[in-house]
């Protein structure tokens, strides 16, 4: 299916790029991920989220849409732009329109994900390079803390990551997968996605 039909069958707007909405260098422009590598992900990397899944800047929610209609799990965007989150809102009510779940079950909240208060069943978290090694390495910070207050084992899922990212992630957690994808991975290595874990 091309980008278009998945938004279709989902009920929501998603695709494109948007640049120059953050006014920092800290935060990074807005650009979905593709849904044929999502889709690559979940059915060759065999991730199967149980808890809540958490997207840090889900921009206009792509990604929490797509686990929710996969897994049907709670799925929380967390998005800093004020104009992104009101396109999720928008896209939210689409989606459930289209597939008659409860509200509730995909959330969007508008905050900086240093300050996203982890869920004690929060147990895979996705990144897509939304905003510096310094602020990756808090909201991780934040992850573990929550996970040593009730212990569980945490995934993060990083897509296109940055080597600042990989260095950090291979230093504090185990990674487990790969995933490269496909068509896209042969003409920029950095497409793919890396996959870890803390027990």
């Amino acid at each position: 299916m091309t980008e278009h039909e998945w938004d279709r069958k989902l009920g929501i707007r998603t695709a494109g790029t948007i640049t120059g909405i953050y006014q920092s260098a800290h935060y990074n422009r807005y650009e979905a991920t593709p849904y044929t590598g999502l889709d690559h992900l979940f059915n060759k990397g065999g991730i199967e989220p149980s808890g809540g899944f958490v997207d840090f800047g889900s921009g206009k929610g792509r990604v929490p849409f797509f686990v929710h209609d996969r897994f049907g799990v709670r799925a929380t965007g967390v998005e800093m732009s004020g104009h992104l989150y009101q396109e999720a809102l928008e896209n939210q009510a689409g989606y459930l329109a289209r597939t008659k779940q409860k509200s509730g079950s995909v959330r969007f909240l508008r905050c900086l994900a240093e300050e996203y208060e982890v869920e004690p069943d929060d147990s895979v978290f996705y990144f897509f390079n939304p905003f510096s090694v310094q602020i990756f390495m808090t909201v991780a910070g934040r992850i573990l803390k929550s996970a040593e207050a009730k212990p569980r084992p945490v995934t993060l899922i990083l897509y296109f990551p940055t080597s600042d990212y990989t260095e950090f992630a291979d230093r504090t957690f185990e990674r487990i997968l790969e995933v490269p994808v496909p068509e896209l991975y042969e003409k920029n290595s950095n497409e793919r996605f890396l996959v870890y874990r803390k027990e």
